[in-house]
């Protein structure tokens, strides 16, 4: 595995292995590699000749009160379980590299509507963060692939709205959320929680997948939505939203609906937890 750190050498790297025809999948990460980032590498080996995995902690979704300074940084355990998945190159620039001027003076690209609820409203200018650093690392790398975990739902909708808007030749693909045995959704904020805690925390998912189907079995949504927040409150979690909505907009969900996703953010201590699932019903 190739390791650099330098915009000018990757994109040379790059360049050779596209002129002997190669074609090239990435999956970005923040680092603190875990089971679920290292199948995004392992998928992605599937769907493209050379893989380039890239770790950077992007100052820019970070919020002024949130885990920047504290977000683990584990680059030499990182490496080591990139290369026995086979990543070909890994990208690890610094700050200046990507910031030269500073993160508060890059322009910035802004995806509107799907980013504006739910995490998006409680993490303000997060989604712009997400979208214009993965939009530098599309344009650096030229990825003819992308993959990313579909935990963050919300954020695969964003990047695939800037995608598509922005007319960027990258396929994008959604790989379904890895869990511990318990069901708890693989994160590397899941380091942050205590042993209670982790035992509290596997009620989210449950929580999910119980209101999943409460819905299939016609309940309205807003008596699932209540009854899931007072779940929650009752476990010891304090709950930022957990919201029925339409699976491809985003929108609040109708009764009329029928391709919907729930999503769930909740604390637990002082761990911020997502989650979602996804629900096909039928409306008679």
């Amino acid at each position: 595995m190739q390791h650099l750190s330098r915009t000018e050498l990757l994109r040379e790297t790059l360049a050779g292995f596209r002129r002997q025809g190669h074609s090239i999948a990435l999956v970005p990460t923040m680092g603190n590699l875990h089971t679920g980032h290292i199948h995004l590498v392992e998928t992605a080996r599937a769907h493209a000749d050379i893989v380039v995995s890239t770790i950077f902690v992007n100052p820019m979704q970070f919020g002024k009160n949130e885990d920047l300074d504290s977000y683990p940084r584990t680059l030499e355990l990182d490496k080591e379980k990139l290369a026995a998945a086979q990543c070909d190159v890994l990208f690890t620039p610094s700050v200046d590299e990507m910031y030269p001027t500073g993160h508060e003076n890059n322009t910035v690209v802004s995806v509107p509507k799907v980013s504006q609820r739910y995490c998006g409203s409680s993490r303000p200018g997060h989604f712009d963060g997400v979208s214009t650093i993965v939009s530098k690392l599309f344009n650096i790398i030229q990825p003819d692939t992308a993959l990313f975990g579909l935990k963050d739902y919300q954020q695969f909708l964003v990047i695939q709205k800037m995608v598509t808007d922005l007319c960027m030749p990258v396929a994008l693909i959604g790989v379904p959320t890895q869990r511990e045995a318990s069901g708890l959704a693989l994160s590397s904020r899941n380091g942050y929680l205590t042993a209670d805690e982790k035992k509290i925390a596997v009620t989210l998912i449950e929580t999910l997948r119980s209101s999943a189907q409460a819905i299939e079995n016609g309940d309205t949504i807003s008596a699932v939505e209540t009854r899931a927040n007072q779940r929650l409150i009752t476990a010891g979690f304090k709950p930022d939203y957990f919201s029925v909505c339409q699976a491809l907009t985003l929108n609040p969900a109708t009764q009329e609906d029928t391709d919907l996703v729930i999503l769930a953010a909740a604390y637990l201590g002082k761990t911020r937890l997502i989650d979602n699932i996804r629900v096909q019903r039928s409306v008679a």
